[in-house]
């Protein structure tokens, strides 16, 4: 199935595979698997599949201190498995061993705001971090964003989160024009 998205044409069938797709020669991160460290395996960024969860699972159990098994569940059945070209749920494989993940979607028109990417997740194991994963990892959800016919990406992060704002802004990212609000419901 072919979408068409803001005058770009995009077929998510094609998107992930490195010898067809609209990334195969262009050095995009999902084209060209890299070795994150000398001697370890090629790192491939792709769509999660239902196999990697336990992993992701571990990764975010890992970082949080909170397994939320049925959380992850409910997400891949909503980003999992390429079904979409506006919702994205990716890996960075390295062997057999899953060393990160990245989910995002397209939004339309909230408050105004053209159509943009959102990343609301992103992982890490803490051995393979400064290893470039992250950074592979935002560049093939971009990817994916472009390919959807939007140009730019944001994300929303708690202010005392100072590893993962460290690691946007060293990507370009900076301050939005929005403030988010909130109130408790109780």
């Amino acid at each position: 199935m072919v979408f068409s998205y803001l005058n770009a044409f995009f077929d998510p069938d094609q998107l992930f595979r490195p010898d067809t797709g609209p990334l195969f020669g262009l050095g995009g991160a999902m084209s060209t698997p890299q070795t994150p460290r000398a001697g370890g395996p090629e790192l491939r960024v792709r769509p999660v599949e239902a196999a990697d969860l336990g992993q992701v699972i571990a990764i975010d159990a890992e970082v949080t201190g909170l397994e939320k098994t049925d959380y992850w569940y409910e997400l891949f059945h909503r980003y999992g498995g390429g079904r979409t070209r506006q919702r994205l749920f990716l890996v960075a494989e390295a062997g057999d061993t899953i060393q990160g993940f990245i989910i995002g979607e397209v939004r339309d028109w909230e408050f105004g705001s053209a159509p943009c990417g959102w990343v609301f997740g992103l992982s890490v194991r803490a051995s393979a971090r400064l290893g470039g994963v992250g950074a592979r990892m935002l560049e093939a959800i971009c990817d994916g964003f472009r390919h959807a016919g939007v140009g730019k990406v944001r994300t929303l992060l708690a202010r005392d989160n100072s590893l993962v704002l460290s690691f946007f802004r060293s990507q370009g990212m900076m301050a939005a024009p929005f403030i988010p609000l909130e109130m408790d419901l109780d």
